[in-house]
């Protein structure tokens, strides 16, 4: 091919190449230009700041029990019904005692003849001693009066303690309470026949105090670590939606409860219930304060989740705020080195309005309730915290927003 063939070819290549990159500039120049961001910010403000950790529980008596029967038979009398307050000692009901009786009377008897038979073999021991002193009788015979004499003995023990026995069955046809309380069921009626065999059929439930109960409540194994004896405890029943109780954090068992792989830990509030508001059973909604600032430094939770967008002018050489060993790279995640636990990136407005630019800042987190989290260091009150961005075209068309920040679709 001729050299100048060569050149002509060579200039087209490089005008073709000129002009695309004119045209892909001029169109990166107005997707880049041509879109105004408009930030929302939260400036960073002092408050009140409490982390609970919530759990749902069932409200209980403190002391709660179970009356039962040792004996069987038919239900004679009730003395007492639901809500009927009772004493230590107090009889709530009769079993009929017709057949511990009889069986009374009869142990009484057979006690008699016991000792009426023990009467007759001391004669006759006294006889043969007598007898054998004199050598009227073998000794054999002695041995055999002395023996038959002892039986006696034995036999009238045996017979009282029969008679005890059936004694203390007579006295258990009386259904005792052993605490003074409030009956909250009774599960028999007159005339109903209980059967005591290898399990004590119940027949009364008596809650010991109910103005003072306890709410035993299911904490995630996840919270359980902050759940100490002693934290305040703010909760909610469903019969009183408007109503806020109190309580305190009297124990946490270490023992397990797996249901559906969900391992949880019973934890037991104790609850003033003066009123008599609160009932055996009721659902309570928890929340465990397990700590509480009156005057911190928050900012909201939307501004730690912020991510500015691509086409946002972010000083990634202005990071500032807390020191830490291995330093953020502005809009990044939080960090995940174990050490800078509690270090995170947030973005404050920096520059004029028209050319608004990011500034990254490292803060230190402390507690959190949810909606807002406390800065303990990074950040100074009033400074403004950017939670979100929206963007339009120059032309005024729709805008779209974001609190994570990211891509947007031009419109």
């Amino acid at each position: 091919m001729p050299e100048k063939s060569k050149g002509g070819a060579w200039k087209w290549i490089l005008i073709i190449v000129v002009l695309a990159a004119g045209v892909g500039g001029y169109f990166y120049f107005r997707q880049s230009h041509g879109v105004t961001l408009n930030f929302t910010t939260v400036a960073a403000s002092r408050g009140e700041l409490t982390a609970t950790v919530t759990a749902t529980g069932t409200l209980n008596p403190v002391v709660n029990v179970t009356v039962g029967s040792q004996v069987s038979g038919r239900i004679s009398k009730l003395y007492v019904d639901y809500n009927s307050p009772v004493t230590k000692g107090e009889v709530l009901a009769e079993i009929d005692p017709a057949t511990y009786q009889a069986a009374m009377e009869q142990a009484g008897a057979d006690l008699a003849n016991a000792n009426a038979n023990l009467e007759l073999q001391r004669v006759e021991y006294d006889r043969s001693s007598e007898l054998f002193t004199n050598k009227l009788i073998s000794g054999s015979d002695f041995d055999t009066a002395r023996a038959t004499l002892h039986e006696a003995e034995a036999m009238v023990k045996i017979k009282q303690a029969s008679l005890s026995n059936t004694l203390v069955n007579l006295e258990y046809c009386k259904i005792i309470s052993p605490v003074d309380g409030v009956v909250i069921q009774r599960a028999v009626e007159l005339g109903q026949t209980v059967a005591s065999s290898f399990n004590t059929p119940t027949i009364f439930q008596i809650a010991n105090d109910l103005t003072k109960m306890q709410i035993d409540s299911n904490v995630a194994e996840a919270d359980i670590g902050g759940v100490v004896e002693g934290q305040d405890v703010d909760f909610t029943v469903d019969a009183y939606p408007l109503r806020t109780f109190h309580g305190e954090v009297r124990q946490v068992r270490n023992s397990p409860i797996t249901v559906n792989n969900v391992v949880t830990y019973d934890t037991v509030i104790s609850v003033t219930n003066a009123d008599y508001k609160l009932k055996p059973g009721m659902t309570a909604n928890v929340a465990i304060i397990t700590a509480q600032r009156e005057d911190s430094l928050r900012i909201p939770n939307v501004a730690l989740r912020f991510r500015p967008p691509d086409n946002a002018v972010v000083l990634t050489n202005a990071v500032g705020g807390v020191s830490v060993t291995n330093t953020m790279v502005a809009g990044t995640a939080p960090h995940k080195n174990k050490g800078n636990r509690g270090i995170r990136t947030v973005y404050v407005l920096a520059g004029d309005a028209a050319a608004p630019q990011l500034k990254p800042m490292l803060i230190k987190t402390g507690i959190t309730d949810g909606i807002f989290t406390e800065v303990v260091a990074g950040l100074n009150e009033g400074d403004k915290v950017v939670t979100s961005v929206a963007q339009a075209d120059a032309s005024g068309g729709a805008a779209a927003s974001s609190p994570f920040g990211g891509g947007f679709g031009h419109h």
